[in-house]
């Protein structure tokens, strides 16, 4: 089968599609030919060998982290699924492998595919859809009638967020483009601040949350718009302490990212403000909720609209990396 691999983490990685057999399956993995796999940010950090400390590869190392396919063969421990059955994953973060034919997936990382998508859109919607839902179901776990706000809320994440805040009684406000206002108000968004006219840290006052999708530069605007006793959660920015001993990592790990996150906590800490960092896991029976959300909500995600094969891998990631996509970049199977 065809597999788009790196051998080494460099800043200037290049991929090679190469021929590799098709993966054997353990009693409680599924084998699932490929149909369409997301390209993502994630990708790059890997590659480049920026979450190493997190999770570190052996190489040859197959790239890709969520996916659309049909079932071909299941583990003989796997209950729930049959052969030619349709699914989406995010796959297990120590064992990755979207870009390619076929991967072997453990059967806790997959669900049925929303009856609403297609193989494309699909293969879009995992890793958001469970980083929106571990954001605000497990990281934050706010109350119903407290205030949201997702700076650069209108693509993908907000997509999911959003009807996720709305099921909780939250009261959301995103900021994004002109052009995503409509679409973002139709997700269930309370309030709408065009970026390109309008600062939110103008704007808002005495949040009691922040998702923030935009990164370090946005940290100190984020922290003035959050009442005390508040929580930022960041998807970019970058991991601390907290975030070592939510993910059980080793001490010595705990005591870098520590060191390396200690700036964003004391500034946090000063205003009396908790400081998250979120980094997306598999879950199946999360995903099967995700599902739900998606068929109710009719949500279909926005898939940039150049087609590329696994061939074209590394064109796919250079848009994601320095692009402006139109939405998710899918490679198509």
């Amino acid at each position: 089968m065809k597999a788009a691999q790196i051998t080494k983490y460099s800043k200037q990685f290049k991929v090679e599609v190469r021929d590799i057999p098709v993966p054997e399956i353990t009693d409680y993995e599924v084998l699932v030919k490929v149909k369409a796999a997301a390209v993502n940010h994630l990708e790059l950090l890997i590659a480049t060998g920026s979450v190493k400390l997190i999770q570190d590869y052996e190489f040859p190392l197959t790239l890709g982290n969520e996916l659309t396919g049909i079932v071909e063969k299941i583990g003989k421990n796997v209950t729930g699924f049959q052969v030619g059955d349709a699914v989406y994953s995010r796959l297990p973060l120590q064992k990755i492998g979207a870009f390619a034919e076929y991967a072997a997936i453990h059967a806790d990382a997959i669900a049925s595919l929303p009856g609403n998508l297609d193989f494309v859109t699909g293969a879009a919607a995992p890793l958001t859809g469970l980083t929106a839902y571990q954001s605000l179901h497990e990281e934050l776990t706010p109350k119903a009638g407290e205030s949201l706000f997702i700076p650069g809320g209108s693509g993908s994440f907000g997509q999911m967020a959003i009807p996720i805040a709305k099921s909780m009684g939250l009261k959301v406000i995103v900021s994004g483009s002109p052009t995503a206002q409509e679409r973002t108000m139709a997700a269930g968004a309370d309030q709408y601040i065009n970026y390109t006219t309008e600062n939110y840290w103008e704007r808002l006052r005495d949040l009691d949350y922040v998702i923030d999708t935009l990164g370090p530069s946005e940290f100190d605007h984020e922290l003035s718009i959050i009442k005390p006793g508040g929580h930022l959660l960041s998807l970019r920015t970058g991991p601390n302490k907290r975030f070592a001993k939510t993910m059980g990592l080793p001490g010595w790990k705990q005591k870098l990212f520590h060191i390396a996150g200690a700036k964003y906590d004391h500034k946090a800490k000063k205003k009396k403000i908790e400081y998250h960092f979120v980094f997306v896991r598999s879950d199946g029976e999360q995903l099967r909720k995700i599902t739900k959300i998606i068929e109710e909500n009719r949500i279909v995600p926005a898939v940039d609209p150049t087609e590329f094969h696994i061939e074209d891998i590394n064109e796919a990631l250079n848009l994601v990396a320095t692009g402006h996509p139109k939405g998710k970049v899918i490679i198509r199977f």
